[in-house]
């Protein structure tokens, strides 16, 4: 039988609860324990695919082509285990659902309510499909007291109650400020926020403290007294280098013992922890440094490429190097020369992104590494940017463009109407729904045989993460072969393009899927440790 883990916030957001859980995760893995992640969300939307990326990050999307939030990322990067479409649900999608019901008649005349209905909607997301774990770690979205949140806590204290006696527990993960000018780590808002959630009917049995500094004992015992939870359970989160750092601090500081202790498991497994000292080690000790200019248009919050930048330091991990991100917005080349901003770079990234503004600069980034040998990485939009460059400057296709900015005379780039998702034909209008309605998902792709990217994978097969409507038009194949950017990935029925690259260069690929969704740092994504690699080889021609 599945035990239930719930993980609250208090105090403010951004504390870390994704990290918390995928942490929490992989030290109950370490210990033998099949583990499972899920994240509750509350706003309204169904899903985060059409939220801009500056006001909630990246949206990280699963193999079943289901878009989701970034937390999902930390799960599967920390226990290597893929996640699905059910690991993630809205207040959004459970209203959906509800609706639906409603309008066919499923609830027989009754009045729909968010008690029982909603909860109930909630609860049933929440034990659906758990029989082959034996721990499920539920996150529940926002912070304790937001008014979107209340079904969602309602929800699990109803669980805490409709589960076998230890069936489940409370983990909640608060902040101990510092006040400079007092000299002191205050317990108030930690007390605030308990009380907070014991209001609603909860009581936390594990409190997990982030502070940047050490917690003293007697604070410890005050928060144990005040909140009503063991003194033993109170946990100290402290501020670490990195976020690998993360299951080992937890471990030394005792969380997943008290957690095994909360359910009465004793004794417990020990940990195996020899691959995170080995990752942790790797990021500590490089032996060498690399810099990569990402040249994109949501610079200004990096969350929005949160994947990516996780995929990078994994290529680091790889080639024993530390990877410096320069991070530069993609405008800024649309006004000023490129060049000394990417002179001294190993290496250039344009990422995914939607819509034309600064896509003039990324076409400039991607003609500067072309012309300059730098290699260059372009992901999803990156790959088409770098297409329309060379459709421009190789090909003598002057008026290249994407259909995504309006109505260009020569259409490089296009939107997909149409493509076959396994056996069956996915079709979409140009004028439809925005949400949930792009490529989506795991798809298959064939590579050709002594291409470079072949030769990377080490297959000519593969199966990569897609998330995009527009597409490189194959009706440019032939000019394009003609000036040197070879189409060495198709879609196994051979009419969308999968990748590109430039043959006599020493790396310029492009890709059409996001393989920073799939890279892990016990198992670096190939495409990123082979980037990682031409950077060092670069930094030691500049």
């Amino acid at each position: 039988m599945a035990r239930y883990i719930f993980i609250t916030g208090g105090v403010v957001s951004s504390l870390g609860k994704g990290i918390a859980s995928a942490a929490l995760g992989a030290l109950l893995q370490a210990r033998g324990y099949r583990v499972r992640l899920r994240k509750l969300d509350p706003y309204l939307n169904v899903d985060p695919g059409t939220m801009s990326p500056t006001q909630h990050g990246e949206v990280f999307v699963t193999d079943d082509g289901a878009e989701t939030d970034l937390d999902l990322g930390h799960y599967e990067r920390f226990t290597g285990r893929s996640a699905n479409r059910m690991d993630n649900i809205t207040t959004g999608r459970i209203y959906q659902e509800i609706i639906a019901k409603e309008r066919r008649g499923d609830y027989l005349g009754a009045t729909v309510q968010v008690i029982p209905h909603v909860t109930d909607a909630i609860k049933e997301f929440v034990l659906d499909g758990n029989e082959d774990f034996d721990f499920v770690l539920c996150e529940i979205g926002g912070t304790v007291g937001d008014i979107e949140a209340l079904p969602f806590f309602e929800a699990i204290r109803q669980l805490g109650n409709d589960l076998p006696r230890g069936g489940a527990i409370y983990v909640h993960l608060t902040l101990m400020p510092y006040i400079p000018t007092a000299g002191e780590l205050k317990t108030k808002p930690t007390q605030h926020s308990v009380r907070e959630l014991r209001a609603i009917g909860i009581q936390p049995d594990i409190l997990l403290v982030r502070a940047d500094r050490q917690v003293p004992a007697e604070e410890r015992r005050k928060m144990s007294l005040f909140c009503n939870v063991r003194e033993t359970a109170v946990i100290q989160a402290l501020d670490v280098a990195t976020i690998y750092d993360v299951p080992i601090a937890y471990h030394h500081e005792g969380l997943d013992t008290e957690v095994l202790a909360a359910f009465g498991i004793d004794p417990a497994p020990k940990p195996q922890l020899q691959l995170w000292h080995q990752v942790t080690d790797g990021i500590r000790h490089p032996e060498g440094e690399v810099t990569i200019a990402i040249v994109g248009k949501y610079t200004g919050l990096k969350d929005a490429y949160k994947s990516l930048i996780e995929a990078l330091q994994h290529g680091g991990i790889a080639n024993k190097v530390r990877v410096k991100l320069d991070w530069i917005e993609s405008e800024v080349f649309e006004q000023e020369d490129p060049t000394p901003y990417l002179e001294r770079v190993n290496g250039i990234l344009v990422p995914g992104g939607f819509g034309e503004r600064g896509s003039e600069g990324k076409i400039l980034a991607a003609k500067f590494a072309r012309e300059r040998n730098v290699p260059y990485f372009g992901i999803c939009f990156g790959m088409q940017m770098a297409v329309i460059e060379a459709a421009r400057s190789l090909a003598g296709i002057e008026k290249a463009g994407s259909t995504e900015f309006g109505d260009p005379e020569e259409a490089v780039v296009g939107l997909m109407t149409e493509w076959l998702k396994g056996n069956e034909l996915e079709q979409r209008a140009k004028k439809g729904d925005l949400g949930g309605t792009m490529r989506l998902g795991a798809y298959a792709a064939s590579l050709k045989e002594g291409s470079k990217i072949a030769e990377i994978y080490g297959d000519t097969t593969i199966e990569e993460r897609h998330r995009h409507r527009y597409e490189v038009n194959r009706a440019y194949r032939e000019p394009l072969e003609a000036v040197g950017m070879s189409f060495a990935g198709m879609s196994p029925d051979g009419l969308l393009p999968e990748t590109v690259e430039l043959a006599d260069h020493p790396w310029f690929i492009g890709v059409q899927y996001h393989p920073e969704l799939k890279s892990r740092p016990f198992e670096p994504h190939p495409l990123f440790a082979s980037f990682i690699a031409a950077a060092v080889e670069r930094s030691r021609l500049v």
